[in-house]
C-alpha cells in the first residue's frame, strides 16, 4: 500500500510537473514580449515588429524557446521606411531562471529562418544598419560590468537557414548578392579566445567591384574554423575546404574589427587546380546540371590577395590574376567544340585607393568554327579621369551558336552579329569636346535577329541594327525590328555610352521611334494568360510600379498609328517622352480616341516614393463620347459618376496631382485639380435623383431629359468633387444646379427649378399646395402665378438618392445653399467666380425677400399686383435674369483662359 501510495504520489508530481512545463511559458509570455520590445526598442534607433512571440519549454528543453514570429526592422530618418532585416521565424533559447528573475537574461542559441537581409551605404556613406543608440549614460566611461547588463550572452551556437543577403555600397561602388544561404557556427562565446567552427553554403552568389562582376550567380561552400580572439576583435582563417561552383580554392589570412566601420585584414586566396574546366564553371550558362560530361582540355591559373584597411571611402590594396592557356569546351551531345580558348586578366591596386586601380585584360580570344572573337581592356583612373584602351572584333552566325553552347529549354537564337570597334582616351576629352583627342570608331550591326526564351515566348526580332562609333557619339542610323506584334522602326544618337557603361552616369541620347500598334496591355502583362489560374487571387501586396531608371537621360519622339491600352484605342498617337532623374514627362502627347481627341502633359515620377508614383497631369479633350469614356476609364467614373445615365459628347479641361498605387491605379484621396467641362449635347435618362423628383411632382418630362451646351466648373481634393453652379435651360423649365459629391458616390447639390404649373400632375399640385400652406401657416401668405420656384435638395448617393422640395422662400434657401457651395472651390484661381457668384446670389436673395414682404404687405392692405402674376414670380424672373447675366459674365471671362488648361 505504502508503495502505491508512492508511485501514486510520483505520478501525481509528474502531472504537476508537465502541467507546469506547459502552462509557465503562458505565465510569462506578456512578461517576455514586455521585455524584448523594451530592450530591442531602447538599444535600437530603427522600427522593430514582430507578428506574435511562441514560447515553449518542450522544443529546447531544458532551455526556455522564445521564437519572434515575422520580425521586421526597418530603417529610421534618412533610411525611413527601408527594410533593414525581415525574418520570417527568430528561434532563441535562454535560461529559464534568467527569465524568471527578469535582472538579466542569457541567450545560448540563436535560428535565424528565412531570413532577408538588406544593407545599404548610400552616396554619403551612411549606413543602414547603423541603429544602435549611441550610450548616453555617465558611467559609460569606466569599464564595463558584464554583471549589470541585462542580456549576458552564452551563445553557443547559431545558425541561418535560406536566408537572402544583399549588401549595396553605393558610395564605394561594391555590390554583393546572395541567395539561399544557409550557414551554422559553433562555438564558446564565453571566451575570450575561441574556435568557431563554421559551414557556409549558397545557391547564387554575385560580387561586383566597380564596373567588373566578379562572381555571377555562383554556388559556394565554404568550411571553415575561425579562430576568434575578443581581446583584439581579430578574425584568423586558414582553410582548403572552398569552392566556387567547380573551383576549388585555398584561403588564409584574417580579418580584425577597429571599430564600427573601419576593419583591417590580411587574405591570400589562389586556386590549386589549373585545369581549364575548373575556370570554365564560373561561366553561369556553362556551370549546369550536365556540367561534368563537358570535354575540356587547356591550363589555368587563379590567384589574389587583399591587404590593408577598409574604412568608408578607404579600401585595402588588392589583386586578382585569371589566366587561361589554349582552352577547349564541347558539350558531349553538341556537334562542335569553343576552341584556341586564350585569356589574361589582372586587376592590381597597390594601394586601396581606388582611382588607383588598374584592369588589364591583354588577351581575350576564341573561336567558334573559323570565325573568331577577340577583345582586350585597358582601364585606369577610374575615378579622376577615366583611361580605356579597349578593342573588340568579330563576326558571329547567331543562328550557329547553338551548336556550340547549350541554351535553355525554349531558347531559339538567330542572326548574324558584326562588330569592329575600337576606342583609346580619357573621358574629359569628351567631356570637354576635345573629340580630337579622343580616339573612337568602328561598327557594330546586327541583322535578322529572332531571340525567344521562356521569358520572351513572343520572340524579339530586330530586322536590322546599324551603328556607328565616333568621338562624339554613337549614331543609330537604323533600328528596325518588331515585339510583341509591334512592328518599329527608330533612329538617333547616345552620347555618352562609355560613362553609362564604365561609370554607372545617366545615359544620354535621343530617339526617333515609330510604331504601327502598340498593346500596352501586353507590354505592361496586365493581361491574363492561358496558364492564369482564375481561381487563384492576385497578390496586390507584391505588385510593384514601373520604376523610372535614376540612370537615363533621354528624349524620345513617338508617332504610333494605334495604342491599346485596357479599353482604350488611340489612334494616331504623337508626342515627346522625356526621361530624366527617374520621371517620365510627357509633352505635347495627341491622339484621336473615344470619337473625339485629346492632348495631355504630364509627369510620372518613381523618385520620391518607389511603390507610390507621383502623376501631375493637363489634358484638352475634345467631343469625347460620354459613355465610351466613362466605360473606359475608372476614374472618370468616380469624378463624373452621373456620365452613366448620360449619352452625348463633351469636351474638358483639368488638372490633376496625385499618386499611384501598386497596381498602377490613382490612389483617389490624394488626387487634387480643377477643370472645366462642356456637355455639347446629350441626353440624361434614368438618373435617380430626377426620377424620384419627377415622381414627387408629377412632372414625366423630367425623367427623360435633353440638355446642351452646359458648361460647368469643378475643382476637387480629398475624396470630393466641388462643382461651382451652372444653368441648364429646357424647353419649358430652368434649373440651377450645384454642390459637390464624393468619391464614394455621395451627393450633396442644390437645384433651383422654375417649373410652370401646367406642366405639373394632381399628385405634384398636391405637393406643392402642401408646401403653399406651410408657409401660409407660419404667417407668410403665398400666392403662386404660372410659374412654380422650387428649391430641391439633393442628397444621399446616386443610386440611392434622398430628395426633398421646399417652396417656403424658396428663391432666399436656394440662393444660400448655392452661395455656400461656390465658395467652397479648392482653387485660388476661381476666387473671382466665387465673388461674382457669391454677388449675384446675395441679390437673388434679397429680391426675394423683398418680394415676399411687398406680397404681404399687398395682402394686408389690400393692394394689387400691378403685373396679375404675383411678386414672388417676379421675383423669381428677376433672380434669373440676375444669374443669367452673371453666368453669362463668367462664361465670357473664361474663354480667353480656359483655352489652354495647363495655364489655369
Amino acid at each position: 500500500m505504502k508503495i502505491k501510495k508512492v508511485l501514486k504520489g510520483i505520478g501525481i508530481g509528474l502531472l504537476v510537473l508537465i502541467a507546469l512545463l506547459i502552462a509557465i511559458p503562458y505565465f510569462f509570455k506578456g512578461q517576455i514580449m514586455a521585455k524584448i520590445k523594451t530592450e530591442l526598442n531602447k538599444s535600437l534607433n530603427a522600427k522593430v515588429e514582430f507578428k506574435d512571440v511562441d514560447i515553449s519549454l518542450f522544443r529546447r528543453f531544458p532551455r526556455l524557446a522564445v521564437a519572434l514570429e515575422e520580425l521586421a526592422v526597418t530603417g529610421v530618418d534618412h533610411f525611413d521606411g527601408d527594410t533593414l532585416l525581415a525574418v520570417k521565424r527568430l528561434d532563441i533559447a535562454m535560461n529559464l531562471m534568467s527569465v524568471i528573475k527578469g535582472d538579466r537574461i542569457d541567450v545560448h542559441n540563436v535560428v535565424l529562418q528565412q531570413p532577408r537581409i538588406y544593407a545599404v551605404v548610400d552616396e554619403e556613406g551612411r549606413a543602414n544598419w547603423d541603429i544602435t543608440k549611441p550610450d548616453t549614460d555617465t558611467a559609460a566611461a569606466a569599464p564595463a560590468d558584464s554583471a549589470s547588463g541585462e542580456f549576458s550572452l552564452s551563445l553557443q551556437q547559431y545558425s541561418i537557414e535560406n536566408g537572402t543577403v544583399k549588401y549595396d555600397d553605393l558610395e564605394g561602388h561594391m555590390h554583393l548578392s546572395i541567395n539561399g544561404l544557409n550557414h551554422k557556427g559553433k562555438g564558446d562565446f564565453t571566451q575570450d579566445e575561441f574556435v568557431l567552427q563554421t559551414s557556409t553554403t549558397t545557391e547564387a552568389l554575385s560580387f561586383a567591384y566597380g564596373f567588373i562582376p566578379y562572381l555571377l550567380d555562383s554556388r559556394v561552400e565554404i568550411l571553415s574554423d575561425i579562430k576568434i580572439d575578443n581581446k583584439t576583435s581579430t578574425y584568423s582563417f586558414k582553410t582548403d575546404n572552398i569552392s566556387v561552383n567547380n573551383l576549388k580554392l585555398t584561403t588564409e589570412g584574417f580579418v580584425q574589427l577597429l571599430n564600427d566601420s573601419s576593419y583591417k585584414m590580411d587574405v591570400q586566396f589562389k586556386s590549386p587546380s589549373t585545369d581549364f574546366k575548373d575556370i570554365l564553371s564560373l561561366i553561369p550558362s556553362v556551370y549546369s546540371k550536365d556540367f561534368a560530361s563537358i570535354k575540356t582540355s587547356g591550363n589555368a591559373s587563379f590567384s589574389g590577395f587583399v591587404k590593408g584597411v577598409y574604412a568608408g571611402e578607404q579600401m585595402p590594396a588588392y589583386g586578382l590574376h585569371l589566366g587561361v592557356k589554349n582552352g577547349f569546351f564541347q558539350y558531349p551531345d553538341l556537334p562542335k567544340p569553343v576552341k584556341n580558348i586564350q585569356l589574361a586578366v589582372n586587376v592590381s591596386n597597390a594601394d586601396g585607393v581606388p582611382d588607383h586601380t588598374i584592369v588589364d585584360v591583354q588577351q581575350a580570344h576564341l573561336e567558334m568554327d573559323d570565325s573568331p572573337v577577340d577583345m582586350r581592356l585597358m582601364i585606369k583612373t577610374p575615378v579622376s579621369d577615366l583611361y580605356i584602351d579597349a578593342a573588340a572584333k568579330g563576326k558571329v552566325d547567331l543562328g550557329k551558336v547553338g551548336q556550340f553552347v547549350k541554351f535553355e529549354k525554349g531558347t531559339q537564337l538567330a542572326g548574324l552579329l558584326n562588330a569592329d570597334l575600337q576606342a583609346r582616351g580619357y573621358m574629359s576629352a569628351i567631356e570637354k569636346q576635345q573629340y580630337e583627342s579622343f580616339n573612337a570608331a568602328g561598327n557594330l550591326s546586327v541583322n535578322n535577329l529572332l531571340y525567344k526564351s521562356n521569358d520572351y515566348p513572343d520572340g524579339i526580332k530586330v530586322s536590322s541594327l546599324q551603328m556607328q562609333f565616333n568621338p562624339k557619339n554613337v549614331t543609330v542610323s537604323d533600328f528596325n525590328g518588331q515585339y510583341l506584334g509591334t512592328n518599329f522602326s527608330a533612329n538617333g544618337e547616345v552620347n555618352n555610352l562609355l560613362a553609362y557603361v564604365l561609370r554607372n552616369e545617366a545615359l544620354n541620347g535621343r530617339l526617333a521611334l515609330k510604331a504601327d500598334q502598340l498593346d500596352l496591355n501586353k507590354w505592361m502583362a496586365t493581361e491574363s494568360t492561358e496558364s492564369t489560374t482564375p481561381s487563384k487571387p492576385v497578390d496586390t501586396a507584391a505588385a510593384v510600379p514601373f520604376a523610372v531608371p535614376n540612370n537615363l537621360d533621354f528624349n524620345i519622339l513617338a508617332q504610333v498609328d494605334k495604342v491599346h491600352y485596357d479599353k482604350v484605342d488611340l489612334n494616331n498617337l504623337s508626342g515627346a517622352l522625356l526621361i530624366k532623374d527617374e520621371t517620365v514627362t510627357m509633352k505635347d502627347i495627341k491622339a484621336n480616341t473615344l470619337q473625339g481627341s485629346m492632348e495631355i502633359d504630364g509627369t510620372y515620377s518613381t523618385k520620391n516614393d518607389k511603390n507610390h508614383p507621383d502623376i501631375s497631369l493637363s489634358y484638352d479633350v475634345k467631343e469625347l463620347d460620354v459613355q465610351q469614356t466613362f466605360n473606359a476609364f475608372n476614374t472618370v467614373q468616380k469624378l463624373m459618376p452621373i456620365a452613366q445615365f448620360l449619352s452625348g459628347k463633351l469636351s474638358s479641361q483639368l488638372t490633376v496631382k496625385g499618386k499611384l498605387g501598386k497596381d498602377m491605379s490613382p490612389q483617389l484621396n490624394t488626387l487634387s485639380g480643377d477643370g472645366n467641362l462642356l456637355l455639347i449635347q446629350g441626353f440624361l435618362k434614368k438618373f435617380a435623383p430626377l426620377d424620384q423628383l419627377a415622381t414627387q411632382l408629377n412632372v414625366s418630362s423630367l425623367q427623360d431629359i435633353s440638355v446642351r451646351d452646359i458648361k460647368n466648373y469643378f475643382a476637387f481634393q480629398n475624396g470630393r468633387m466641388t462643382v461651382n453652379p451652372f444653368r441648364v435651360r429646357l424647353p419649358n423649365m430652368n434649373m440651377l444646379v450645384g454642390g459637390s459629391h464624393g468619391f464614394d458616390q455621395s451627393m450633396d447639390y442644390t437645384m433651383q427649378l422654375a417649373l410652370p404649373r401646367a406642366l405639373i400632375g394632381q399628385k405634384g399640385t398636391a405637393l406643392v399646395n402642401n408646401l403653399v400652406s406651410q408657409a401660409n401657416s407660419k404667417g407668410i401668405p403665398v400666392q403662386l402665378g404660372d410659374t412654380v420656384y422650387l428649391n430641391v435638395l439633393l442628397g444621399g448617393n446616386i443610386m440611392k438618392p434622398s430628395v426633398k422640395t421646399d417652396l417656403k422662400e424658396a428663391a432666399g434657401k436656394a440662393a444660400d445653399n448655392l452661395k455656400d457651395q461656390a465658395t467652397a472651390m479648392i482653387k485660388n484661381k476661381v476666387d473671382t467666380v466665387k465673388q461674382a457668384v457669391k454677388d449675384s446670389l446675395s441679390q437673388v436673395k434679397n429680391q426675394a425677400v423683398n418680394a415676399v414682404k411687398d406680397e404681404l404687405k399687398n395682402k394686408l392692405l389690400g393692394g394689387k399686383d400691378s403685373t396679375g402674376q404675383g411678386g414672388l414670380k417676379d421675383a423669381g424672373k428677376a433672380a434669373e435674369k440676375t444669374l443669367n447675366n452673371t453666368l453669362k459674365g463668367l462664361l465670357n471671362k473664361r474663354k480667353n483662359t480656359a483655352a489652354d488648361s495647363t495655364k489655369r
